[in-house]
């Protein structure tokens, strides 16, 4: 009976082990994290055998495709592996248009209606895009929702009759017409245009410099500053100093980083390039500094703060050394041409003022602005980042009479 009774008692323990052993394999398998993701995509409106391509995104640079396929039957997959979430652009065609995605290591699942258009050049928009699967994309678009309400804002403050407005200014501005420029600049409708202008910037800075600063002590903080800003300034330099040493040594902490605090070009030739003036007439830099001694290269842009504080040390560096061989090529990295006009009018500066093409300034590695770089009649970069005090000495040293 005893014996019996022993079998019965080690039947139960090893029922007892088999079922711990089994709970255990469960929780194993279900906090052992997903180490590789896929991203599976559905299409329509596209035809089978267009380009797709998987670019990261949020790095301020030309990004080669991580990976490449094809649509077939209207889908895609791609699969990889990654150390912490990244934010891609799933492009389709040759650039014609993209889909932006947090990619984590998960099963991620695309689906959207695509439709190319009828004008040249064949662009590929999107509608009903939906993305599942990721976490990271979906507090991704939570956190930026806030754009919405942006978009909403400018659509609100752009009437047609502000639009108007700005064609006519604009049109004046290229005549030349400044009796003209300051009378529509001093209608009511334009006043309220530029009032209501400057609370919706006022509203922009505020809502991104809040998503920012929630996002402190992890990777999201830099990644957020890397898709809220396109060009950083001084100004910016203090919102990545609050983050944590963890966020800075995070991908794209240290992508930031790099852009903050770009490597230094002195000792390096420029290259010739060209660019067009607020007329559109194109200029040549090596027409513009022919017979000069040294040429401080200018990039700056209307929007930019500290760039604009510094226009009256430059005026006063030209005005003193220009006669001496002194020469200013001031690039502007606008988007909004508008804009730079405007800027031009207003801040009246005696030398050449070109508009960038993305180009030039990528050659120059600008990563923030304002950034100026001082080249010799060699075409060697002697100095950069030369502002106020600094510049107006270095000149002096240069240009002794």
């Amino acid at each position: 009976m005893k014996a019996i009774q022993n079998k019965i008692i080690g039947f139960c323990l090893c029922l007892f082990m088999v079922s711990i052993n089994i709970q255990a394999q469960k929780k194993k398998a279900i906090s052992t994290p997903v180490s590789s993701y896929t991203i599976e995509g559905t299409i329509t409106g596209l035809a089978d055998g267009t380009e797709v391509k998987l670019i990261p995104g949020a790095t301020h640079s030309s990004e080669l495709p991580v990976a490449e396929t094809t649509l077939k039957d209207g889908k895609f997959t791609f699969a990889g592996k990654l150390n912490e979430p990244r934010f891609f652009y799933v492009v389709f065609g040759k650039n014609k248009g993209n889909i932006s995605v947090m990619v984590e290591n998960s099963k991620i699942q695309i689906t959207a209606a695509g439709k190319v258009s009828d004008q040249e050049g064949e662009r590929i928009s999107f509608k009903d895009v939906v993305v599942t699967g990721s976490k990271s994309n979906d507090y991704y678009k939570k956190e930026t929702a806030f754009r919405e309400e942006l978009e909403k804002d400018y659509a609100a403050y752009h009437t047609k009759d502000s639009d108007e407005l700005s064609k006519l200014i604009g049109a004046a501005r290229r005549d030349k017409n400044t009796k003209a420029v300051d009378s529509l600049q001093n209608l009511p409708v334009w006043k309220k245009f530029e009032a209501d202008e400057k609370a919706f910037f006022t509203k922009v800075e505020k809502t991104t410099l809040e998503v920012i600063s929630k996002h402190k002590a992890t990777w999201w903080g830099p990644f957020f500053m890397m898709t809220n800003f396109s060009y950083f300034t001084p100004e910016q330099k203090p919102l990545y100093d609050q983050f944590s040493e963890a966020a800075k040594k995070s991908y794209y902490g240290q992508i930031l980083d790099k852009d903050l605090n770009p490597k230094s070009l002195i000792g390096t030739s420029i290259a010739n390039f060209s660019l067009k003036d607020k007329d559109g007439k194109p200029y040549s830099a090596k027409d513009i500094v022919a017979g000069k001694k040294y040429i401080l290269v200018d990039f700056w842009a209307s929007w930019c703060g500290p760039c604009r504080k510094e226009i009256p040390n430059l005026k006063t560096a030209y005005a003193e050394y220009g006669p001496k061989g002194f020469e200013i090529l001031s690039v502007s990295i606008d988007k909004d041409e508008k804009a730079w006009q405007k800027a031009l009018g207003q801040e009246n500066m005696q030398w050449h003022n070109l508009l960038d093409d993305d180009k030039v300034s990528k050659a120059f590695n600008v990563k923030a602005i304002p950034a100026t770089y001082l080249v010799d009649s060699k075409g060697v970069i002697i100095g950069d980042n030369l502002r106020g005090a600094e510049l107006e000495a270095k000149l002096k040293e240069l240009l002794k009479s």
